[in-house]
């Protein structure tokens, strides 16, 4: 089965998609294909957004499904008339809410994704400056002011998780890559030893290293099967030797692995 779901925003549609994401990962069977409609905010974007939703409900077999989280009543109610089925965030959610808190809402656009708070906004660019600083073992020296230190073989996602880490939670995370040579004596290198503390390991099943690495570096050493299986049994035989907490990433996300780091390893988000 094959659906059409717009995600229509009069912001950046980021929180939309954030919603509909969410929600469409639970129907497995279905394959979507996605359109986002960002900064629909007026009725007359609005009419051409109708407009397109209808041609592709006439083309197809099946009406599109409509993900929104338009403020303005105005517009909604132009989304609203369209041959689709439609998902308002703010009728489901926050009319409700208001009711509860005896609150009427603002209204305003593009607020979750403002920088008004700047505090906060301050804290995730401090957060991620750190985590470029400190990428790939380039500065072990500004490892005291790390929340935590991921570590583990090149390509088994240390890099990305810590810059996702540093956006959405606002923790100080550093990365360093463990190689062949720190593998000789199973001993952890000079630079991690004195925050072993710190340190959280990621593994990664060697066919799905070798796969990663061929991307990068095809038919090299590198990226052979042998040579990912000797460093992936290598990193888990010195993580357990060290009592460093470690999870293996080849079947999860980002957004998993850094959530599992954050409850296994005890550290509290900067940003909620």
């Amino acid at each position: 089965m094959k659906r059409s779901i717009f995600f229509i925003s009069d912001g950046t549609g980021i929180t939309a998609e954030t919603l509909g994401h969410s929600l469409l990962s639970q129907f497995e069977d279905v394959e979507f294909e996605e359109l986002t409609m960002p900064y629909v905010d007026t009725v007359e974007k609005a009419w051409s957004t109708v407009h397109q939703i209808n041609q592709l409900a006439e083309a197809s077999s099946t009406r599109p499904i409509i993900i929104d989280t338009i403020v303005n009543k105005d517009i909604r109610d132009v989304i609203a008339k369209a041959n689709g089925f439609m998902l308002d965030v703010f009728e489901t959610f926050v009319g409700k809410l208001g009711a509860e808190l005896c609150s009427k809402p603002v209204n305003t656009v593009g607020k979750s994704h403002s920088i008004i708070n700047n505090e906060t906004y301050n804290v995730r660019i401090e957060a991620v400056h750190f985590a470029l600083d400190n990428d790939d073992g380039a500065r072990t020296h500004h490892y005291d002011r790390a929340d935590i230190i991921l570590t583990g073989v090149s390509r088994s996602g240390k890099t990305p998780t810590s810059l996702y880490m540093a956006l959405q939670f606002g923790v100080h995370v550093g990365n360093y890559p463990l190689t062949e040579d720190d593998f000789d004596d199973l001993r952890l290198p000079a630079a991690l030893k004195e925050h072993k503390k710190k340190l959280f390991g990621l593994i990664i099943d060697a066919d799905r290293l070798s796969a990663i690495r061929n991307e990068r570096k095809a038919n090299s050493k590198y990226a052979s099967i042998q040579q990912c299986e000797m460093e992936t049994r290598a990193v888990e035989a010195l993580f357990n030797k060290e009592n460093i907490p470690y999870i293996n990433t080849t079947q999860l996300s980002i957004e998993e692995i850094s959530t599992r780091i954050l409850a296994i390893a005890g550290i509290k988000r900067r940003l909620v």
